[in-house]
């Protein structure tokens, strides 16, 4: 028996291995279906999902819990509640209103006590580890984003951070503007602290119109000529025509480099040893020679009666 989680529509399937592997649609709601074989009775879950608004000047991230119960037999019950509110200003400064937590008793950072108002509360990290989840597609901006180059696309980062990003250092806008938006992502994935390691050498690129298509590669290459001393701000090493190329040449000298290092390594340890082999045999000559040639008078104690 096949039961639809959408509508409750019950029917007989055509077999639990073939509706299992090949999935079926149900003839009442003609969703398509992921089949599962389970004992249970109830079906609990819950997403989330962002609305970007706006309200007099601020951008306002509004963050909402959707959940669904569904019983074997019945219609599912839906329900929705907004959870938390980023307040975020035109300078990249922003606040948090959210509901209260229950924090005892329960191993979820997440369980909101939906009764209680959205208030102003303290800045915690649990706010920001709230999974962004699926952001409405209709999207309200204020112009400073829209300046900023901001094109409803979100490179897999969360929406506050690149928002504040954009708001707050003039360079994420320059490589949004310049169609550099794969390596915009690529240093906001390894901390955005990272963008002066290779801000020279992207103007550089952006002077010469030289497209990086693999950031994680070039990335990895400028730390390479960083760490043989070449000129970052020269076109001749920073713009490759074969970059992939370029970047295993480079890998290939520093494994050999940092093979030299480790032989040199090895070496000034065995020196190392050997002088401290020689100091003890020192050691030991001296000792052995004041041994004997010293002379130990013992004291004897004398008891008198």
């Amino acid at each position: 028996m096949v039961t639809c989680a959408k509508c409750g529509h019950s029917w007989q399937g055509e077999g639990e291995l073939i509706t299992t592997i090949l999935g079926c649609d149900c003839p009442n709601c003609k969703s398509k279906l992921t089949v599962k074989a389970t004992a249970k009775r109830t079906f609990n879950d819950s997403y989330y999902m962002t609305v970007i608004d706006t309200h007099k000047g601020y951008q306002v991230l509004r963050t909402i819990m959707l959940g669904y119960t569904s019983k074997i037999g019945e219609l599912p019950k839906y329900r929705a509640s907004e959870v938390t509110q980023r307040w975020i200003a035109s300078d990249g400064k922003y606040c948090t209103f959210a509901r209260l937590r229950q924090t005892m008793g329960t191993m979820y950072y997440d369980s909101w006590i939906f009764h209680t108002p959205l208030e102003l509360r303290q800045e915690i990290d649990v706010y920001n580890r709230i999974y962004t989840g699926a952001v409405y597609p209709k999207q309200k901006l204020i112009p400073e984003l829209k300046r900023a180059g901001y094109k409803k696309a979100l490179y897999n980062q969360k929406p506050l951070d690149l928002f504040r990003i954009l708001l707050t250092d003039s360079k994420a806008e320059t490589l949004i503007k310049a169609k550099q938006a794969k390596l915009l992502k690529r240093i906001m994935d390894s901390g955005w602290k990272n963008i002066d390691n290779y801000w020279q050498s992207i103007r550089i690129c952006i002077r010469n119109n030289y497209k990086i298509k693999d950031a994680t590669l070039w990335c990895d290459y400028i730390d390479l000529l960083r760490f043989f001393g070449k000129d970052l701000r020269n076109a001749k090493y920073v713009c490759p025509d074969n970059l992939k190329a370029e970047h295993d040449r480079y890998v290939a000298k520093k494994a050999k480099a940092d093979a030299q290092l480790e032989i040199e390594k090895q070496l000034a340890k065995e020196d190392s040893f050997r002088e401290a082999k020689a100091h003890y045999a020192q050691y030991m000559v001296m000792r052995s020679h004041l041994d004997n040639t010293q002379n130990i008078n013992p004291i004897y104690s004398k008891r008198y009666a």
